[in-house]
């Protein structure tokens, strides 16, 4: 791994939560240059959510993604996103330009412990059709109540079990979960993002 480069594998908390009507999603905003090199966050903000149509897309991979995507997405439609096989197609499609136009990715399918390719990154979308993790082999599973991904997703999936039945609003549960995982995971810190997708009826 080159020492400069943008990493945020497993070095993120990206949490949602699913009620009311709505979805609501949160990271954190820290910046990781290499595996140990945290940059403060007055130096530089790492956006974790963007959003592609009317859906939210949270990762915690290589940040070299936001740019891939946004290269990818520049001059398209946004795709539809509302379930599993929307999804997953997509993030085939995805995975197909990242081999066939972006030659700066390495081929990640050698592994002898599985068949399939490694994506190095995870990601956690929201949209009106529901909440949805795209796992690094591209596995899609679907939620009804909340998730986590990244480095501190144990802390954050703690903090919802005891806060989800709580009087508290969806953005303090969400936000809340991100602390927990900023207060015990070295990786995760900065400000909390939260943002909101509502649900079709």
């Amino acid at each position: 791994m080159h020492p400069e480069s943008r990493w945020t594998e497993a070095m993120s908390i990206v949490a949602a939560l699913r009620r009311n009507g709505r979805i609501t999603m949160a990271a954190d905003t820290l910046a990781v240059f290499g595996e140990g090199m945290l940059i403060e966050a007055s130096n530089a903000r790492a956006t974790k959510i963007t959003p592609i149509g009317d859906a939210l897309l949270g990762g915690t991979g290589w940040a070299v993604y936001d740019d891939i995507l946004d290269h990818y997405l520049a001059g398209s439609d946004p795709p539809g996103l509302h379930n599993r096989r929307e999804v997953y197609t997509f993030f085939l499609g995805f995975w197909r330009a990242l081999r066939e136009t972006y030659s700066l990715v390495n081929e990640q399918a050698a592994s002898k412990e599985t068949p399939f390719g490694d994506l190095d990154a995870s990601f956690l979308l929201a949209s009106p059709g529901g909440l949805f993790k795209i796992s690094s082999d591209l596995g899609v599973t679907e939620f009804q109540h909340c998730h986590a991904i990244g480095s501190g997703a144990e802390y954050a999936l703690g903090a919802f079990h005891a806060t989800a039945s709580a009087s508290m609003s969806d953005e303090a549960v969400v936000t809340a979960a991100c602390q927990a995982a900023i207060a015990y995971d070295t990786f995760c810190g900065g400000d909390i993002d939260v943002h909101q997708v509502t649900l079709h009826a």
